[in-house]
């Protein structure tokens, strides 16, 4: 049992017998299932300089908290303070692979979550999708690192798409919706809140999107579920998010590879989305989508 987890059990149940397992898929944290007989809980060990990240370990707690006062997070069980620790039950559910989120009745039932999430209440941080990427490119510049991509142009189009649709808090974002983020158990769960924070709703449809390659052809169902409506003005809001959600993926993997000790192909991530960046700007014309994003 890693010692931190070891301290943490002893602290919450002292002399309770546990047994521990570590969880695959964490890159920023560590998860750990632990056992106690009667229950199970996960236990979150955060990584190292996880605020130059733009995460806000108080923000995560309150909205995990909120969103698990609807049946959609994990309830929180317990927060260490000496260890930063989060300690959330553990779910019994299964992943949910992106083929099957792309297809009904799936797709529907994410979006449905998402919309109570966005009703959910509100948390004392905002996540402007605009400054954390600027604000990743500042701190790997004081790191006199640089992006394996161009990044001077992507930020001019990046401001183009401010200029025409400007940051809006106005729900409770989750903003990170990786396909590993969820778990259906029955009904669907979403995990790991640490981006959380008031958000513009089209982000996370953007993110959801992108990160669980639904494609163009699904913007309109995409739409659909969330508003009962689609137009011009939505599907261009949705596809210049789009972009800003895959350079913020880009840049949270140049991030990472200024800051991380850990052996991850960080640079072939944010390459990656830079790349996708790039693929899905060459497909549109983004003068027109500005205009119609603007108008909405």
């Amino acid at each position: 049992m890693p010692g931190v987890v070891t301290e943490v059990v002893e602290r919450l149940w002292p002399g309770r017998t546990a047994t521990v397992e570590s969880l695959s898929g964490g890159i920023t944290n560590a998860n750990f299932k632990v056992d106690l007989g009667t229950e199970q809980v996960v236990v979150r060990v955060p990584g190292r300089n996880t605020e130059l990240l733009g995460i806000d370990r108080v923000a995560e707690v309150a909205a995990n908290r909120v969103a698990a006062a609807i049946g959609v997070a994990p309830e929180i069980v317990a927060v260490d303070a000496d260890t930063g620790c989060i300690v959330t039950r553990f779910v019994e559910g299964r992943p949910i692979p992106m083929a099957e989120l792309a297809t009904e009745p799936t797709l529907g039932a994410v979006i449905a979550t998402l919309v109570r999430v966005h009703r959910a209440g509100s948390v004392a941080v905002d996540f402007d999708h605009f400054g954390v990427i600027r604000s990743y490119h500042d701190e790997v510049a004081r790191r006199a690192a640089s992006e394996p991509f161009d990044y001077g142009s992507a930020s001019t189009v990046l401001g183009r798409i401010e200029a025409a649709r400007p940051f809006r808090a106005e729900v409770l974002g989750h903003n990170d919706l990786l396909n590993g983020n969820f778990l259906h158990d029955g009904s669907i769960r979403i995990l790991d809140w640490e981006y959380a924070g008031m958000a513009d709703p089209y982000f996370d449809l953007a993110n959801l999107s992108v990160n669980n390659e639904l494609g163009s052809e699904l913007d309109e169902a995409v739409l659909e579920h969330y508003f009962g409506s689609v137009d011009a003005s939505k599907l261009a809001t949705l596809t210049l998010m789009k972009l800003v959600s895959e350079l913020r993926e880009a840049m949270w993997g140049v991030m990472q590879l200024a800051i991380s000790e850990l052996e991850v192909d960080f640079a072939g991530y944010a390459t990656e989305r830079s790349d996708r960046f790039d693929a899905l700007l060459a497909t549109m014309d983004l003068g027109r989508m500005l205009d119609l994003a603007a108008a909405g």
